[in-house]
């Protein structure tokens, strides 16, 4: 189940900086200006429903598609109307920001699209496709710092080396007024719209959308989702401030934010009604089900609201929308979530089990296993293990199965067979 307990605040570090000077206060018609503004930069996404999940909702889901936003994700709208705000002076001392994947890309285009220098830096071993995206998108790409405070900290001290701006990924009032403009395409698509779930990074998209979204219909239901090992907004909203938090541990780099912006943070405990946090076996599962099911490649930020709907959803009145915020995975790491995704939904089974050793053996027990219809992955024997008697070998077996029922199945079909099995 969905974890949504406030946890007790550790101590605390920040991993991204508070914007700097007073905000702005932003309203609806901000962001309508955001979205006259982003008339034919970015893209009106689709808004397309999902059988599966509203099957177990009881009620309709429809996910909006960010993921096939220009660049792979929301962040062109916020870079974009944040660039195309500055004056002629600061563009022309160009812009900088730091950022190992969507920001930078969204900065990137949004400064080539206005003609302003953009310079962004990006962490040592940051996804070389990321790395190239940043580049093709028009910005210089600079390389530096193992950890996300360092890659920030010199990002922060070109632009006060060079005059350069620094477009913060969250923090100003022009970013979130441009990811508000989600929140108008969606009732626009889908105006009979109950529930909208998003994911939480620093809060940059959740504030926009349900300023937006509150503005205009007041009795929608804005749910926040984060991941347990990178969930700032709990403790922060206990605690009444923004609360820093350590050892942040998540597949769902989109939204690994370890404190929450000044801004977005009063914006989140105003305007949002809840703040939930799922784990990594609930985000490799809901991205395995967003590619075989809906047919969309969604990275783990991006899964983050249709993990949610899969721990509880129950919970959740419908219409519901579901925000897949980006697409951009690196095809490395999608490899390792999905194998994740099919363990966590029991997919992969592993077995251990003590045979004669003799010949034939092996070939009875996958006899055995091929009738129940299971495909081995892999065989392994051990021969040496000082708890085996003289005549027996262990073997170790992974399976690709059907699902959870299918594996029990199989072990029951092996304990027929006469085979002890451990996992």
């Amino acid at each position: 189940m969905a974890d949504h307990t406030p946890r007790t605040p550790p101590e605390t570090v920040a991993a991204v900086p508070p914007a700097q000077g007073p905000a702005a206060a932003i309203t609806v018609d901000d962001i309508r200006a955001a979205h006259k503004m982003l008339s034919g930069v970015s893209r009106a996404t689709a808004m397309e429903g999902s059988r599966y999940l509203t099957g177990l909702v009881g009620a309709p889901v429809h996910l909006k598609c960010e993921n096939l936003q220009r660049t792979g994700s929301f962040k062109i709208r916020g870079a974009y109307v944040r660039i195309a705000g500055l004056s002629a002076q600061e563009r022309a001392a160009g812009v900088v920001a730091a950022s190992a994947g969507n920001h930078a890309q969204g900065v990137a285009l949004a400064a080539s699209l206005l003609g302003v220098r953009s310079t962004v830096f990006m962490p040592v071993g940051a996804p070389l496709p990321k790395v190239a995206a940043t580049r093709e998108y028009g910005a210089e790409v600079r390389l530096q710092g193992h950890v996300v405070d360092e890659t920030l900290a010199a990002a922060q001290e070109h632009a006060r080396a060079t005059g350069a701006v620094f477009i913060h990924p969250f923090d100003h009032h022009d970013i979130i007024a441009g990811q508000g403009t989600v929140g108008l395409e969606i009732l626009e698509q889908c105006p009979e719209v109950r529930t909208i779930v998003v994911g939480v990074g620093g809060g940059g998209l959740v504030a926009g959308i349900a300023l937006a979204v509150k503005a205009l219909r007041p009795d929608v239901r804005v749910v926040g989702v984060q991941a347990t090992g990178a969930a700032c907004y709990p403790p922060s909203l206990a605690a009444g401030r923004p609360v820093a938090i350590e050892g942040l541990s998540t597949m769902a780099d989109g939204i690994k934010v370890g404190r929450p912006g000044e801004v977005t943070f009063g914006m989140v405990e105003e305007l949002v009604d809840e703040v939930r946090t799922v784990t990594e076996d609930q985000l490799s599962s809901a991205l395995l089900l967003c590619l075989e099911r809906a047919k969309l490649v969604v990275e783990p930020a991006g899964a983050s609201p249709v993990a949610a709907l899969l721990a509880d959803p129950e919970s959740f009145e419908g219409p519901v929308v579901a925000v897949l915020s980006g697409g951009n995975v690196d095809p490395l790491l999608m490899q390792r979530i999905l194998r994740h995704g099919m363990a966590a939904g029991g997919r992969y089974l592993s077995l251990r089990l003590r045979l004669t050793d003799r010949p034939g053996a092996l070939a009875t027990l996958l006899g055995v296993l091929s009738v129940a219809d299971a495909n081995v992955l892999d065989v392994g024997h051990v021969r040496t293990d000082p708890r085996l008697g003289l005549t027996e070998v262990e073997v170790e077996l992974h399976l690709e199965t059907k699902g959870p029922a299918h594996c029990g199945e199989l072990r029951a079909a092996l304990r027929e067979a006469g085979y002890f099995v451990t996992e």
